[in-house]
């Protein structure tokens, strides 16, 4: 699924008008109205904002497994391509690892992590479960009779799931967890009642619980979030803290000169009134890593959500 983002009029000469740069070739590896799509969009729109990159970019939807198929896709399509970038978060890393794709990190380059975004826990406007214990004694009853929605099996939105049962007592392997290709469409889940709970960002859920669609019990971060009113797992009991970081990577063997390219653009984007913006518009939490220091983060997050994986029963 495909759409063009034109960054403004440029005026042509028709005797000598310089060449116009090509647009930028993005891929989100989600749904539409997803965390992925947000993260592949709203960068452009601040640098276009900010006058940082106005050449436009071409934005590729491709959802499923986790971000796996868009990201095989992205790899396929783009080596050596210093104009493509994809979007990309902490669920597209326990996506490689549950989905044992052969396409992975290391066939890309790091460029940014960019921010992190606060999950919510969420049960339907009319649900009788009014609080954490609430969710947790349903959870506990019988956790296959409780549908719980969110992102790619998994993913942060399945490993919050999963933590939540595990330290509630639950049985974790009982776990029925519905994952959906974006949050667009969990929201439709939980509003329509097909599932009874669900787990998402914070910047997925926030407009819907405030028009009424779903209700939001409890945040998985470390704080509060302005303009929810809901505790976080650790306030309601639960030890249980988790975040969905998101950044954008290069296409597998772009040159230096692109890869530099992109980390000045990007360290500019940061630092622009555009971009701040967003970031309060999206409630999400600044979490900028760079080049080399976002590369390293990688390679640690790779082990650390590995051991969860196999904490928690979703991976052996």
């Amino acid at each position: 699924m495909k759409s063009l983002f034109t960054a403004g009029a440029l005026a042509l000469s028709l005797l000598a008008a310089p060449a116009a740069a090509d647009p930028a070739t993005v891929m989100a590896p989600g749904g539409p109205g997803g965390g992925y799509d947000a993260m592949a969009r709203l960068p452009f729109q601040a640098m276009q904002e900010a006058g940082i990159f106005t050449d436009g970019a071409q934005f590729t939807n491709k959802g499923g497994a986790g971000g796996t198929i868009g990201l095989a896709e992205f790899v396929n399509n783009n080596k050596g391509n210093d104009n493509a970038v994809m979007s990309m978060g902490a669920i597209l890393v326990g996506g490689i690892l549950l989905n044992n794709s052969p396409v992975t990190l290391d066939d890309v380059t790091p460029l940014v992590r960019l921010i992190n975004d606060t999950g919510a826990v969420a049960v339907p406007p009319d649900s009788p479960i009014k609080t954490v214990d609430d969710f947790v004694a349903e959870l506990k009853k019988d956790p296959g009779a409780f549908p719980i929605g969110g992102g790619s099996a998994g993913g942060v939105d399945h490993i919050a799931a999963a933590l939540i049962a595990k330290e509630a007592g639950a049985a974790v392997d009982k776990l029925n967890y519905i994952p959906y290709p974006s949050g667009a469409e969990v929201v439709a889940a939980i509003a329509g009642g097909t599932i009874d709970g669900a787990i998402s960002g914070v910047s997925e859920f926030k407009q819907f619980a405030d028009a009424g669609r779903l209700r939001i019990i409890a945040v998985t971060g470390e704080e509060r979030v302005p303009g929810i009113d809901a505790p976080t797992l650790k306030e309601a009991g639960l030890n249980v803290s988790i975040g969905n970081w998101r950044g954008i990577i290069g296409a597998p063997e772009m040159s230096q000169e692109g890869r530099q390219m992109w980390l000045d653009r990007f360290a500019k984007m940061h630092e622009s009134d555009a971009w701040k913006k967003v970031l309060e518009a999206q409630s999400w939490e600044d979490a900028y890593l760079a080049g080399d220091e976002f590369e390293a983060f990688l390679d640690e997050e790779k082990t650390r959500q590995e051991q969860v994986l196999k904490d928690v029963g979703l991976l052996k």
